[in-house]
């Protein structure tokens, strides 16, 4: 395995170089863009009341180049992949329901979405219409993520530069699907702004295809303190989901809030609450998350970030009673392209009957981004 590692770090940091080279001689006319993520981490976990368990350490490495072409000044094409070797804890060496790293680690870019493709995460057009008075339309179709256009937050939305834990980049009670067919359309106008998304899904946990609708409104506003976002997230899948008695044509339905609002210069806060029915089989119905983030700027190192978040999910009519996790991270920015976090993630799942493990995940990730 440490050779699969040494030889994607090997290979990703080639083609980093060969990119950030061909990205800088094409971005004259201003048509091509070339951007990635280049990362390695590194997870250990200490375990209590998980006799099947150890405490163990693994680590994985990502590399995520995007192309973007610029047709017209109304018109953009996009591909984004995704090569890893490793997936951390996020395999069956972790006994937590909650994903402790929360990317496209070697697990999730092979055999996508239960379809027969690698690598390729997305694949979309879109087009920009100006509406005058009534704001701008952007139109978008091809391989797309939901994730993109649904649940964003400024403090808690992004696993390579901000918290790991799953729970707190997304709401874990929303059915986000990412890397499937499907269409957005996002529009805006001052201070509104709405998204929609629909997905045909190749397959779900239960091995069913499905449909997923997705809607989003949302208003920026500016205060004394400074920016800040409020947005409505509501999520719905036709009824392709096994329920609780193990019958299918169930369907999934969620209702979510997420906020984030600056505090002044230095300090952030965020929160999300999110619901979804039990008619179908879910592990967990509600969530509350939030946290609060600041920058280095009182010890004269205002690109470092430390972020605080917490989670508590209530379980559905799965095996889960409850979860809740804590995560605490510092992130060292050494130039403007690489940063060094340091994360510790302390977790609890407390189930109906049996074992309720809980424990402390450390973790290094460094990531460079072009």
């Amino acid at each position: 395995m440490m050779k699969s590692y040494l030889k994607l770090l090997t290979t990703c940091t080639a083609v980093l170089l060969l990119c950030t080279a061909v990205a800088y001689a094409l971005d004259v006319d201003g048509k091509l863009n070339i951007e990635g993520d280049l990362a390695g981490g590194y997870q250990y976990q200490n375990i209590s009341d998980a006799p099947d368990v150890d405490d163990t350490g693994r680590g994985a490495v990502l590399f995520q180049p995007t192309i973007r072409f610029q047709l017209t000044e109304q018109d953009v094409v996009q591909a984004k992949f995704g090569f890893a070797a490793g997936d951390a804890l996020n395999d069956d060496a972790s006994p937590f329901l909650l994903t402790p790293w929360a990317t496209d680690l070697e697990e999730d870019v092979k055999g996508i979405g239960g379809r027969d493709r690698d690598y390729l995460l997305t694949a979309w057009y879109s087009h920009t219409f100006g509406l005058g008075s009534a704001g701008v339309l952007d139109i978008a179709g091809g391989i797309i993520d939901a994730t993109d256009y649904l649940d964003t937050n400024a403090y808690a939305n992004d696993g390579l530069t901000q918290f790991m834990n799953g729970a707190l980049v997304n709401g874990a009670t929303a059915s986000l699907p990412s890397y499937d067919v499907g269409g957005s359309a996002q529009w805006e106008l001052g201070s509104w702004s709405a998204s929609a998304v629909y997905m045909s899904v190749a397959e779900n946990d239960d091995s069913n295809s499905y449909r997923f609708f997705g809607l989003q409104a949302g208003y920026n506003m500016e205060t004394g303190f400074g920016e800040g976002n409020f947005r409505l997230i509501l999520d719905a899948t036709t009824d392709d989901f096994n329920g609780p008695d193990g019958t299918s044509e169930k369907s999934r339905t969620g209702i979510m809030i997420s906020c984030d609002q600056q505090f002044g210069e230095i300090l952030g806060g965020w929160a999300r609450i999110g619901w979804q029915d039990d008619d179908a089989l879910v592990d967990y119905q509600a969530l509350f998350s939030g946290g609060i983030n600041a920058n280095g700027s009182q010890w004269a190192r205002p690109q470092d970030t430390i972020g605080v978040g917490f989670a508590h999910l209530n379980g559905g009519n799965n095996a889960i009673d409850h979860s809740s996790v804590i995560e605490l991270y510092y992130r060292l920015v050494f130039t403007e392209i690489a940063a060094l976090t340091v994360d510790f993630q302390y977790l609890i799942d407390n189930y109906k009957t049996g074992n309720d493990p809980a424990g402390l995940i450390s973790a290094l990730r460094f990531v460079a981004s072009f």
